[in-house]
């Protein structure tokens, strides 16, 4: 009978270390694959902001959705500044000013039209990529919106939004692990996913990580 106890006693504390240990590396497991997740869908939604800011820059508004910024990257063609040749020391120090330094021939400056997308991402950037959530195991697209919001200077500030949640670039791993994370995140008022901008309050177009 003490054999068989020491038996179970043995297969019992075998069990809970081995459980002890999924516990361990399934958290460790989650947060690389979350920070790895992350980390693509950070650098894409740093995109679309660039987009969406320069988007207002001309047109004085946010794109409402990702087909206005899309047919602004490919059609909109924006000024770009070529620079060639840079004043010297000598020439600084006599007082000399680009301007100078054009009309003379000493160095260029000259401005050409080039599509948003060149422009600001490159030739071979996929603008049809832009609203597709960059993980491989999720199809879904970024949720976007625009406002219009009070400062407290008493002036109006166009806003936008664009963002992506936990349910749906998480859904697939650890459920338990994923709802502590909600829970978590929701107790403090924050968004559950990772987002820029916001349209409740004026942050500068920020993402919720930075």
């Amino acid at each position: 009978m003490k054999i068989v106890l020491r038996i179970l006693l043995v297969g019992a504390i075998l069990l809970l270390a081995y459980m002890c240990y999924r516990s361990i590396m399934g958290t460790i497991e989650f947060k690389k694959e979350r920070e790895y997740r992350e980390s693509a869908i950070q650098a894409r939604l740093i995109d679309i902001r660039k987009a969406q800011i320069e988007y207002k820059n001309v047109y004085g508004v946010h794109a409402a959705n990702f087909e206005e910024l899309g047919t602004f990257l490919k059609e909109k063609k924006l000024p770009f500044l070529i620079k060639e040749g840079t004043l010297t020391d000598e020439q600084l120090e006599k007082g000399m000013t680009e301007k100078e330094a054009v009309k003379r021939g000493l160095i260029r400056r000259d401005t050409i039209w080039v599509l948003a997308k060149d422009t600001l991402f490159g030739a071979h950037y996929n603008v049809d990529s832009m609203a597709i959530v960059p993980v491989k195991s999720v199809d879904a697209r970024f949720q976007m919106d625009t406002a219009t919001l009070p400062s407290s200077a008493g002036y109006t500030v166009k806003v936008f939004e664009c963002g992506v949640k936990y349910d749906v670039y998480l859904k697939d791993l650890n459920t338990q692990l994923l709802i502590n994370l909600k829970d978590e995140v929701g107790k403090m008022g924050k968004y559950q996913g990772l987002r820029v901008g916001s349209v409740t309050e004026i942050n500068n177009n920020a993402g919720n990580w930075e």
